[in-house]
């Protein structure tokens, strides 16, 4: 009888040990899972929208060649728009421009 109430004992304290030992983690808040987009990443927008003096600057300085996508962000009160032209030998290339059209270096 002695050595089952001493089994029963170490097995009650090795299982009591067990359930402390394990790790606590935190409970996940629903404001931790939010996502947010850094401030100056460029957004894509429509090629359409660009402004009719970065258009008139592109053409004049790349001529024949016509945007394939359109990006921007906004820095310090300023657009910097990011685009990607396709030449009339079907090359690809990327451009910054402010809101002028004049090139920015990033």
């Amino acid at each position: 009888m002695k050595k089952v109430l001493v089994t029963v004992a170490m097995i009650l304290g090795v299982s009591t040990f067990a359930t402390f030992a394990q790790e606590v983690t935190p409970p996940v808040t629903e404001n931790a899972t939010e996502a947010t987009a850094p401030q100056d990443e460029f957004v894509k927008m429509d090629p359409s929208a660009l402004p009719q003096s970065l258009v008139e600057k592109l053409a004049a300085t790349n001529e024949g060649a016509s945007v394939k996508e359109a990006y921007v962000k906004e820095t310090e009160g300023k657009k910097i728009y990011k685009l990607v032209l396709v030449t009339t030998d079907e090359q690809e290339l990327t451009v910054i421009l402010d809101e002028n059209g004049e090139p920015v270096k990033e």
